[in-house]
């Protein structure tokens, strides 16, 4: 048997944190309404319900995904099933793994955001790990207003 017919999950997750101003219900709805989650992230059809599944239209293809778990404003996981589209051999190598948002209201009313991003499969090892990190330098851009604000951006489409 192969390391490629029995991928072993990569032990670090990729965790990012900030704090919104916005309320729980907001973010809530930047990441679960198709067209808001779409503006920040891909196009989609999600809908928040334990089971059900759904699809990012991922630039070489489609990302299947399935609800595992639905707390409206408080939490949202879901699996991330990246799938290489044949003869793109030039593309790094298709992953799994699972998506995590947890939302909580903050004393000033806003959403301490935590986005875990885990049970990676080695198929795609280091070089997606390594992407990901940099994008975890640039979700709060109040602190670092050179890098890009994922957070903001999701927020202006909600």
């Amino acid at each position: 048997m192969t390391a490629t017919e029995h991928p072993r999950p990569a032990e670090a997750p990729l965790s990012f944190e900030c704090e919104l101003p916005d309320p729980p219900e907001k973010v809530w709805r930047a990441l679960t309404e198709p067209e808001l989650l779409a503006a920040w992230l891909m196009p989609n059809d999600i809908r928040p319900e334990a089971g059900r599944r759904f699809a990012f239209a991922g630039p070489d293809a489609p990302i299947e995904c399935e609800v595992l778990k639905a707390e409206p404003g408080r939490l949202l996981r879901y699996s991330w099933r990246e799938r290489s589209r044949s003869g793109a051999a030039d593309r790094l190598p298709a992953f799994e793994s699972v998506v995590t948002f947890r939302l909580e209201c903050t004393a000033s009313g806003g959403t301490r955001l935590c986005i875990v991003h885990d049970s990676f499969v080695q198929v795609a090892q280091p070089v997606v790990a390594v992407a990901g990190a940099g994008c975890g330098l640039s979700l709060d851009a109040r602190r670092n207003p050179t890098a890009a604000n994922a957070p903001c951006m999701m927020l202006r489409a909600a």
